[in-house]
């Protein structure tokens, strides 16, 4: 195995390890949720290397390095809460915060998009472009790109920091409910009222892959912490799971009385929980 990179994660408290094994890029994550301000460093970093042969001895300050980010973040004051009064015209239907926390991100009926800086509540940028209701946003792991999804049956690509829209992902016949990127933000999933879910790159733009077998709209898409499976929830009473490389369902989670609302996994990536309409949830492992 071979280190690439590491991702850090400020909720909940965590490092990303992005390695190659066997020509394939994975990644593992090193979950730091009892980490507080007054953690020993250290103490902390010592554990780390004993228990994760990745992180090597010419890679220990930046680890060390990183826990500390995580304890300054930690250690802020709570920014005052704000209201923005003066932005969309009508109802804000998705929001996200970027893994930073500094901007926010709106998706609303208003057919706008909207990024907004979190410590004075100041609108940065308005993202025009959509002919529909804005189903979700969600920003990639670096801050660098927002994905849009739309009732105009398009995702829309932004760059974050101009706000510039960079790319329209097109190929769904009906409404597009969901979007996400993956957690190194090369690849988009989406999912749509057509009964179809699609995986884009980000950075040609190009469909990768379509999969085909839910018998109605699909309303949730997420991809697992390895970004190796991508499940999916529909209106049929059932979530399955997908090879993101071939398109191939692996497995369908059956059980739910009711069209399925909201799927999500752990972050080992071996735990999926579904939640229905039904009034139930269910976790498969």
């Amino acid at each position: 195995m071979k280190l690439k990179r590491f991702l850090l994660r400020y909720y909940p408290p965590g490092i990303i390890l992005e390695y190659e094994k066997e020509g394939l890029l994975k990644t593992k994550s090193m979950d730091l949720l009892d980490l507080t301000p007054e953690t020993n460093p250290d103490e902390l970093l010592g554990e780390i290397r004993r228990s994760e042969p990745l992180v090597t001895e010419s890679r220990a300050d930046q680890v060390k390095q990183l826990i500390l980010r995580l304890q300054q973040k930690q250690g802020q004051k709570d920014q005052p809460g704000f209201c923005f009064s003066k932005g969309h015209t009508a109802e804000i239907l998705s929001l996200c915060f970027n893994t930073v926390g500094n901007q926010l991100v709106t998706g609303s009926f208003d057919h706008t998009v909207a990024i907004w800086d979190v410590a004075s509540g100041r609108r940065v940028h308005i993202l025009t472009g959509h002919r529909g209701e804005i189903s979700n946003v969600q920003f990639n792991w670096d801050c660098s790109l927002i994905v849009t999804g739309s009732m105009d049956k398009t995702c829309k690509l932004w760059e974050a920091v101009s706000g510039k829209c960079v790319a329209t992902l097109v190929g769904h016949t009906e409404e597009v409910l969901d979007v996400c990127f993956d957690l190194r933000g090369q690849l988009i999933a989406t999912a749509s009222a057509d009964g179809t879910a699609k995986v884009f790159s980000s950075t040609t733009h190009q469909c990768l892959v379509t999969l085909q077998g839910h018998d109605g709209e699909i309303s949730k898409i997420c991809f697992s912490p390895q970004g190796s499976r991508i499940l999916t929830a529909g209106s049929d009473k059932t979530a399955r799971l997908w090879d993101v490389q071939s398109g191939v369902c692996l497995q369908v989670l059956e059980g739910h009385s009711d069209e399925i609302f909201s799927c999500v996994f752990n972050y080992e990536g071996d735990t999926v929980i579904t939640g229905s309409k039904d009034n139930t949830c269910r976790i498969w492992y």
